[in-house]
């Protein structure tokens, strides 16, 4: 698996490289290229191959789906990482973006990367329909903002040092994570103009979300700085409302097990042409080991 997802990560990033490689000119690709590069795991990249696998969906415009998702992920969290938000100062194994280039320029590079992901998105080379292109640009927004990832992240801070019920939990971390990896389950359909399968992927994108926000947060709880390649134990330091916090260790890893079953069991109706998701599934739930 890991094999895998270097050879992807390797493939997105050329792509995203030779596309900021346009703007070499401006002073702002450098924090950019900072806060993009390596770029981790690659795991939103990974879904969206391996749900365009199920639907036969061209590589090439694959990668420009994973390209697109991939600065929005990178703007997210430039702006997570800021004093004013979780106030982290690792991110995946280096400094973070405003550690290294400072606040107001961590800002602008997201702000950036959030409009690069809808250049990508709208140029020209990447040969959909217009109206595609536009349903594509349309989804993605809703996912990056006020209902999805920023509207997440304002619920992640406002919920620190309180109680917060399981299911408010649950609609924060569907916002905060789990609209994006929405994104990427439905983004290939919206491609080949599958209408019938748009709710359940869509479903399906939103539980892979919360698995890997979930684990996400089991790590911080029991995983060390250096292999998670950020600072852990944070949420209980700043009093974060967790599924952990609420639940305890061990009765959240048993719901991460229920979440992924349920996952696998919508899954089955897709025989062997879901098994690379599969696998992905499994390497999500792995990591809290």
């Amino acid at each position: 698996m890991e094999k895998k997802l270097k050879k992807l990560s390797k493939r997105v990033n050329f792509f995203l490289n030779r596309y900021l490689s346009k703007f070499n000119s401006t002073e702002l690709v450098v924090p950019m290229k900072y806060g993009l590069f390596p770029g981790g795991k690659k795991i939103r990249s990974k879904i969206i191959f391996d749900i365009g696998k199920i639907f036969k969906v061209k590589k090439k415009d694959l990668i420009v789906l994973a390209a697109s998702v991939e600065t929005i992920h990178a703007y997210s969290l430039i702006h997570d990482d800021l004093p004013c938000m979780d106030d982290d100062s690792l991110r995946r194994g280096k400094l973070s973006t405003h550690i290294k280039f400072g606040e107001s320029t961590a800002i602008l590079a997201g702000n950036s990367l959030l409009t690069t992901a809808f250049e990508i998105l709208s140029d020209k080379s990447f040969k959909v329909e217009d109206k595609i292109k536009s349903n594509l640009i349309n989804f993605l927004s809703r996912c990056s903002g006020q209902i999805g990832i920023a509207g997440g992240q304002y619920l992640d801070l406002s919920y620190e040092k309180k109680k917060v019920s399981l299911q408010k939990i649950i609609n924060m971390e569907l916002k905060k994570t789990g609209k994006l990896f929405e994104f990427c389950c439905v983004a290939p359909l919206i491609i080949k103009k599958n209408k019938n399968d748009l709710n359940s992927f869509s479903k399906l994108g939103k539980d892979i979300g919360l698995l890997f926000q979930i684990v996400d947060d089991l790590i911080d709880f029991k995983g060390k700085t250096k292999s998670a390649g950020k600072k852990t134990k944070k949420d209980f330091k700043r009093g974060k409302a967790t599924i952990i916090s609420l639940l305890g260790y061990e009765n959240t890893v048993k719901y991460v097990n229920k979440l992924k079953q349920n996952i696998f069991n919508n899954l089955k109706m897709h025989s062997n042409k879901a098994n690379q998701l599969r696998e992905t599934i499994e390497f999500i739930t792995e990591r809290k080991k």
